[in-house]
């Protein structure tokens, strides 16, 4: 591939997950801080390196090659990077949730325990929107986040998200969020971050 696809966030830079990738991921899911909230993102090294090759890079691209019209059926898998120094410290996707109803558009993220409460989740939550908003045909993104997660939900809230109750989801409870492209664009979107 000649471009690697990058949103510029500031401190941060969302980019499309790449093989070289493995090792960090596989380290970030395997911290408990991560599974404890995102399970299914749990696996052994070579499980991760597998869903990566197979799975997580190829989807990115077809994801990519739909713009603006993105399909239900895809995901955009970013890693979160730390420009100052280049690292992996976490990951920001957007897919389809389908537990909920449609519009089911989900957006879902971690950060690596040492590099938690510097803003760097609401910064990476903040670009992944202005993308979605101003680069595809998304009206309304969704959010489920389990009640005792509270910094994801101050990310959530901080990114304009309105609270419209819970829902369950395989036996656990869920807090959900909604935002709509009409009101986020009457919040003020922020549109200083920059795709490449």
């Amino acid at each position: 591939m000649s471009s690697i696809f990058t949103i510029d966030c500031g401190e941060i830079i969302l980019r499309e997950f790449l093989e070289e990738d493995v090792e960090a991921i596989y380290q970030i899911t395997s911290q408990p801080e991560v599974y404890e909230f995102l399970p299914d993102w749990s696996s052994t090294r070579e499980q991760r390196l597998d869903w990566l090759t197979n799975y997580e890079i190829p989807s990115n691209r077809a994801f990519l090659k739909t713009l603006p019209h993105i399909s239900d059926q895809n995901y955009l898998k970013l890693g979160i990077i730390l420009k100052r120094t280049n690292e992996f410290i976490g990951f920001c996707t957007t897919g389809i949730k389908e537990e909920l109803n449609e519009p089911n558009r989900e957006i879902a993220y971690a950060i690596s325990r040492h590099y938690r409460n510097k803003g760097y989740a609401t910064k990476a939550v903040t670009g992944l929107i202005n993308f979605l908003f101003t680069k595809t045909d998304v009206e309304l993104l969704n959010a489920v986040v389990l009640p005792n997660n509270k910094s994801s939900n101050k990310v959530i809230l901080k990114n304009n998200f309105r609270p419209c109750g819970n829902m369950e989801i395989t036996g656990d409870q869920y807090d959900h969020f909604i935002l709509k492209k009409e009101e986020w664009m009457r919040h003020g979107s922020k549109r200083n971050f920059t795709n490449e």
